[in-house]
């Protein structure tokens, strides 16, 4: 089994893509961890849906075989044992998963209707840079609650 996280652009701050890179180095030790980045489009004079449309081409077409979960904010909600527990049985099952986050915009309509599930990881509206290092936490965080490590208090 192998994890994915699948984003529109780079976090652009240099502390948090420093906290996005340490915490994806983290959960690489325990679940294998790929990253693929996406270039994210130029937004000036774009109406939005265009932007998401390319953006969502891009990332079709880098997960083209891999079954993914859209990270949306009216996904499902799970706990962090939840989405722990979650994640051990995807492990279990030998398939591979994608999570994937959009950029500025958010997801196309077409990622959005190819996902095998939508999940939320927060309530709100987060930017996505900050949705990158959420869900790079979680990940490393469900594997020290897998293993029993004393991370998750």
């Amino acid at each position: 089994m192998r994890l994915v996280i699948a984003a529109v652009g780079r976090p652009r701050d240099p502390a948090l893509a420093a906290a996005v890179t340490a915490y994806q180095e983290r959960a690489a030790r325990y679940w294998p961890l790929d990253v693929i980045e996406v270039r994210d489009e130029p937004a000036r004079g774009a109406r939005p849906t265009v932007v998401r449309d390319r953006e969502g081409a891009r990332l079709l077409d880098r997960l083209a075989g891999v079954r993914f979960v859209v990270c949306e904010r009216d996904g499902q909600r799970r706990t962090s044992e939840e989405f722990a527990e979650w994640l051990h049985s995807i492990r279990e099952s030998g398939r591979d998963v994608a999570f994937v986050i959009g950029g500025a915009f958010g997801l196309a309509e077409s990622v959005t209707a190819a996902a095998w599930r939508r999940m939320s990881l927060a309530p709100w509206t987060l930017p996505h840079e900050v949705a990158r290092l959420v869900l790079a936490e979680q990940i490393y965080r469900a594997g020290t609650i897998v293993r029993g490590e004393p991370y998750h208090k």
